[in-house]
């Protein structure tokens, strides 16, 4: 299986293999200074509100519609997705309906897509997810960084392409070639990404403990390349 996506285009990055030292020595890194009140657990509160939704159609109903939008807002502000150039920037919180509305839409077997079931129609359909949300955002200015860490945040099933997680990872697209190469990692090291996604926790907000939601498979491989991005800048 592996041959058959490795240089497959010759212009396309493969994924950065880590061994399993790395791997687990990473997300010992990522985990080390977490708390219910850091910076990183603004994606467990974001996810935990968006998967807490059994009717997904809820959240966008007139009595949920602010506090989904200030949920996702926050959450990508905490994530550094309020610089200076962004086009966020210059938007309130309503500028995000259109964008939670198309979330309350989205059936149900798509907030089930993990890293473990990728397969070329599970790829198309977040390819095509991706494609929707820079629409709903306007297109212009809309980065895959904007658009992944969307898509990590409510649905749990991509990892967020910023700049660590290219560097990390060596992957520099979000596309299906991307995707592709990340399942063939998962692949890899499966019983560590599995294993690791069982055992952590989201913080939740009225406790400030874990509870009972693990992380996605995509979240553990966020962790790990976001990680490994963060250290090759340190050397530099």
């Amino acid at each position: 299986m592996v041959e058959k996506y490795f240089n497959k285009n010759k212009n396309m990055n493969n994924i950065n293999l880590l061994d399993e030292e790395k791997i687990k020595s990473n997300l010992s890194l990522f985990k080390k200074d977490c708390g219910p009140c850091d910076r990183y657990a603004s994606f467990d509160y974001c996810f935990n509100y968006f998967q807490e939704f059994k009717n997904k159609s809820e959240i966008a109903k007139p009595k949920n519609i602010q506090n989904s939008c200030l949920h996702l807002s926050f959450y990508l502000a905490s994530w550094g997705m309020l610089v200076r150039k962004s086009i966020l920037l210059q938007k309130s919180i309503k500028f995000y309906e259109p964008l939670i509305e198309y979330i309350s839409k989205k059936e149900n077997n798509f907030w089930k897509i993990d890293v473990s079931n990728y397969t070329d129609v599970s790829i198309d359909e977040l390819i095509k997810c991706g494609k929707e949300i820079k629409d709903k955002l306007g297109n212009k200015g809309v980065s895959d960084t904007l658009i992944t860490k969307i898509m990590l945040g409510v649905f749990g099933n991509v990892p967020a392409f910023d700049s660590y997680f290219k560097s990390g990872s060596n992957l520099g697209t979000f596309n299906k070639h991307s995707l592709k190469q990340i399942k063939i990692f998962y692949d890899k090291n499966s019983e560590i990404i599995s294993e690791e996604a069982s055992v952590a926790k989201t913080f939740e907000y009225d406790t400030d403990k874990t509870g009972s939601r693990s992380y996605t498979e995509a979240k553990i491989i966020d962790m790990i390349f976001f990680m490994e991005g963060f250290q090759n800048d340190k050397k530099k």
